[in-house]
């Protein structure tokens, strides 16, 4: 096991209590008892408190623009199949702005580990309801409350056969770790969805909130995550009781293995079979 020290970055300026910083503690405990070296992981993000979370690691990193992280992830992966690649993003950012590149990417089923902050909030741009906020939530923008039900991602991934879909929460340490573990060793896409409550400006979905309705989904009696019908009607649990834990899992092939010049090695170690000049000049 790698001291998880060896990870540490720059000071984080997120707000006190927030649920990013023990996501930060658990994936830094999970890289190192994995014993992914920094100089061999790249973390992707784009824009939004959770995307500030490659700052505050000792790894490669791309900050991209809003919603965009899967597609920059995906053209490094192919560049470098070596590297693990992460995209660590939130619920705006993700589901919102990158709607569109997630459901290309459960499609694709590239060899990477998509994180999701959910504090069903935006917080970078001071507390406006997202695409996860729960019917009724009241902000700036919707001073009578969200008019419209939720999005449901996990049950999106598991309708559209992502590889591997699950979910934790920020309150409880030991299990992220080990879902964190879980997604980085998965082959393909894995989707991991992280209850991460906002303490400025999500007052509702709090610590406490969270505690009393999530439970382990590896605890019940019909566990089935190979059963798609199964695992959709899980995923959209949400209220009273909502699913932490591995929830579905569909081995594909992936989207690396469609690709025979990738056989030979990585592209980003080889030179151009022919010189850089001639081929610029078939574009001019």
């Amino acid at each position: 096991m790698l001291p998880p020290e060896l990870y540490a970055g720059i000071e984080s300026a997120w707000c006190p209590g927030c649920g990013n910083f023990p996501m930060l503690k658990a994936f830094k405990q999970a890289l190192a008892e994995l014993e992914i070296r920094p100089q061999d992981l790249v973390l992707v993000s784009a824009i939004g408190q959770s995307s500030k979370f490659p700052h505050y690691l000792k790894c490669n990193t791309f900050n991209g623009i809003h919603g965009r992280a899967l597609p920059v992830a995906t053209g490094i992966r192919l560049a470098n199949p070596t590297l693990k690649v992460v995209v660590t993003v939130g619920d705006g950012d993700q589901y919102g702005e990158g709607g569109n590149h997630l459901l290309a990417a459960f499609r694709r089923n590239p060899d990477l580990t998509l994180v999701v902050h959910n504090n069903q909030i935006y917080a970078l741009t001071k507390g406006q309801a997202s695409p996860t906020s729960d019917q009724g939530t009241k902000d700036l923008l919707h001073p009578q409350g969200v008019p419209y039900p939720p999005l449901h991602p996990l049950a999106l991934a598991v309708a559209q056969d992502c590889s591997w879909v699950g979910r934790s929460f920020a309150g409880m340490p030991q299990h992220l770790t080990e879902m964190y573990k879980k997604a980085l060793t998965h082959k393909g896409l894995a989707f991991l969805e992280v209850l991460q409550p906002c303490v400025t400006f999500n007052k509702v979905n709090t610590y406490e909130w969270y505690r009393k309705r999530v439970y382990e989904v590896e605890t019940r009696p019909d566990y089935a995550p190979e059963d798609e019908l199964w695992a959709y009607r899980v995923a959209k649990e949400w209220g009273e009781q909502i699913p932490i834990g591995v929830i579905f899992r569909k081995p594909r092939p992936i989207l690396e293995e469609s690709f025979p010049q990738l056989a030979a090695g990585p592209l980003a170690g080889r030179l151009p079979e022919r010189p850089l000049a001639e081929l610029l000049a078939e574009f001019s």
